[in-house]
């Protein structure tokens, strides 16, 4: 579609699937640890996306290192890096919280439609946001998407959100741009004077009473009002 731009609230709806995926692995104490547009697919209707390619997804373990530099450069967080070139299998740690950094790049590129990182190849990218704290420009959107944005990748991995608060900002902007229909009760438009006649319809089978025989008395019938009051009063 580029260069043109998803709708926001589409963009935004795409982005609350992603995060919810993200959450029920996680819950599961699953890292995904490659977590880029390539990995998610759209369903045929255009409505939902799932989260795809779990060869990298690992259990989360508080104490054991893990592969360095997993992922794909352009949206992997800057902690799979050290200070000095990692070698090929070199072990660090790290946490679940590589996701959320990932899902904001991802975040980034469903609302803007571009690359991000622009100009620079993969590798640079990623050096750029270990090495000298790089991120995509959040200064043109509105201020509850810039602050998921920048929650997200921030440096410090535990200051990141986790996916429950992430998906609850997701929802708590969108009630923002587009608030749930209230819900209008249904109710009689009338003069509480009006007498509904007693031939509308459902009105005979509201009004009847029938005695511990299981009869209905049709002489008492005739000395009841046939009002909506009556009505109301027999059914409760």
């Amino acid at each position: 579609m580029r260069p043109r731009c998803l709708e926001t609230r589409v963009a935004v709806g795409s982005a609350l699937d992603i995060a919810r995926a993200m959450e029920c692995l996680h819950s599961h104490g699953i890292i995904h640890r490659d977590l880029k547009p390539e990995n998610l697919l759209m369903t045929a209707d255009h409505k939902t996306v799932k989260l795809a390619d779990f060869g990298l997804a690992r259990e989360e373990s508080l104490t054991e290192m893990m592969t360095a530099e997993t992922g794909t450069y352009r949206w992997m967080a800057p902690e799979l890096y050290s200070t000095v070139t990692l070698r090929q299998g070199e072990k660090k740690h790290y946490n679940h919280k590589v996701d959320a950094y990932s899902f904001a790049i991802v975040l980034w590129e469903l609302l803007h439609n571009k690359l991000p990182f622009e100009g620079m190849s993969n590798l640079q990218a990623a050096y750029a946001a270990a090495f000298k704290n790089v991120r995509p420009s959040a200064e043109d959107l509105p201020e509850e998407l810039a602050t998921i944005l920048t929650s997200c990748w921030q440096e410090d991995p535990n200051a990141r959100p986790n996916f429950s608060q992430i998906i609850q900002m997701l929802l708590n902007y969108l009630y923002t741009i587009s608030p749930p229909e209230p819900v209008i009760p249904s109710r009689i438009f009338a003069s509480e004077n009006t007498v509904l006649p007693p031939e509308s319809p459902g009105t005979s089978s509201l009004m009847a009473v029938r005695d511990d025989t299981g009869e209905t008395p049709k002489a008492n019938m005739e000395d009841k009002p046939k009002g909506f009051f009556f009505c109301f009063n027999q059914c409760y």
